[in-house]
């Protein structure tokens, strides 16, 4: 069985950070790429950032450089740092991962999400 778990949700005002992470288990390894989605109300699941099982990386354009997913492929973890955070990225982030090596944006596994709200 395939559990995808977030944690690392929250509030936090703006200008602030979070890391969310994501524990993979059951057939979730080190050989599925991963990657973070975000829902924010009224609006479309969006990706945020994947990762490849070696390590690299696609972002959505307009959080690159602010954002940074990061594997450890020995602890079948996933992170989202997420730095200067505006109002705006408050949505539900979604852990998910494929059943392929390179991400793609197919997802395989979703994980439950973590509720990030941005506010003052």
């Amino acid at each position: 069985q395939v559990q995808l778990v977030e944690s690392g949700g929250g509030l936090v005002q703006p200008g602030g950070s979070l890391r969310l992470s994501c524990a993979g288990s059951g057939s979730i390894s080190s050989r599925n790429a991963m990657a973070w989605f975000r829902q924010a109300p009224g609006k479309q699941r969006e990706l945020v950032a994947g990762i490849s099982t070696g390590g690299s990386t696609n972002y959505k354009n307009y959080l690159k450089g602010r954002f940074f997913i990061t594997r450890d492929n020995v602890k079948n973890m996933v992170y989202l740092q997420m730095n200067s955070l505006k109002p705006e990225d408050t949505a539900v982030y979604y852990c998910s991962a494929a059943r392929t090596r390179v991400w793609s944006g197919n997802v395989d596994y979703w994980g439950q999400g973590t509720q990030v709200t941005v506010s003052s």
